[in-house]
Parts: C-alpha cells; structure tokens; sequence
C-alpha cells in the first residue's frame, strides 16, 4: 500500500493521520494550529483606523476593509498547510493523500494546493469532523481506503 496521509481541517485547526494499512484504524502524527482564524472579526479590525473626517456636511464614514478578515486567516492557513504537505512529500512521508476539510476550506484548501499534490489527492469529503476522535473520523472514511 502507498504511504498514505489523512488531512482532517477547518480554518484554525488541521490534523494529520495515516494508516498502516487500507483497513487500519488512524494513527495520528501531527496537529497544525492557525489561532489567528479563531480570533473575533473585531479584534482582527481593531487596529484599523476609525473613521474618516468630513467636512463637517455628514460626509464622514467608516473605513472597510476591502477583504473579510476571518476569509483572510482561511487564506493564509490553507498557504500554510500546502508549504507544510510540500514539504512532506518532497521528504517521501506520503505518496497519496485524502482530505476532509470543513466546506468552505475544503475549496480553499483546493485552491492554494499546487497541481503536484491535488494529482495525490484519491478521496475527499466536505465534512467539518477536525475535533472527533480519530475513530469517529476512520467512520466517515471508506471502509477500504484506497490503495493506489
């Protein structure tokens, strides 16, 4: 059977698992944290300036930012976990890869993946399921992974 990682995530939190074979319970190796996705919008903003003065005529507004910060954090983890599995595989930890990600970091995570990993990729699931047991999450895989 070809070396096989388990990528579970949402946007703050990613656990790798792998299997000692295409039946096998999950053995987790490690966990990759992103705190700055659980942070409140607000305290993401609160360095922002305020408002812009006007000219005294009720001109003033506030100032926006031209992206939402918590779709930012998502950004730059689902970065972080794609520089962390390209590392992996150019070392040979794995040869294919399932994801199960959260829906809407699993697109995310798909769109920062270079094309050398999504043609690893054999099984995906658009689950939210990153803090069940690695037992509760072996259930929400085929019960034969797969092998090649």
């Amino acid at each position: 059977m070809k070396k096989t990682w388990i990528l579970v995530a949402d946007n703050s939190h990613a656990r790798i698992f792998t299997t000692a074979n295409h039946t096998s319970p999950l053995e987790e190796l490690e966990t990759l944290a992103h705190p700055e996705s659980r942070l409140h919008e607000q305290k993401m903003t609160s360095d922002l300036p305020g408002s812009a003065g006007g000219n005294g005529m009720g001109s003033r507004h506030a100032y926006q930012s031209e992206s939402d910060p918590k779709e930012f954090e998502a950004e730059q983890f689902a970065r972080d976990i794609s520089v962390h599995l390209q590392a992996a595989l150019d070392k040979g930890n794995y040869e294919q890869l399932l994801l199960v990600a959260s829906p809407g970091f699993l697109g995310e995570l798909r769109n920062k993946l270079p094309g050398r990993i999504k043609d690893r990729v054999c099984f995906e699931l658009n689950k939210n399921i990153t803090v069940q047991s690695p037992e509760e999450i072996r259930a929400h895989l085929p019960e034969y992974l797969p092998t090649g």
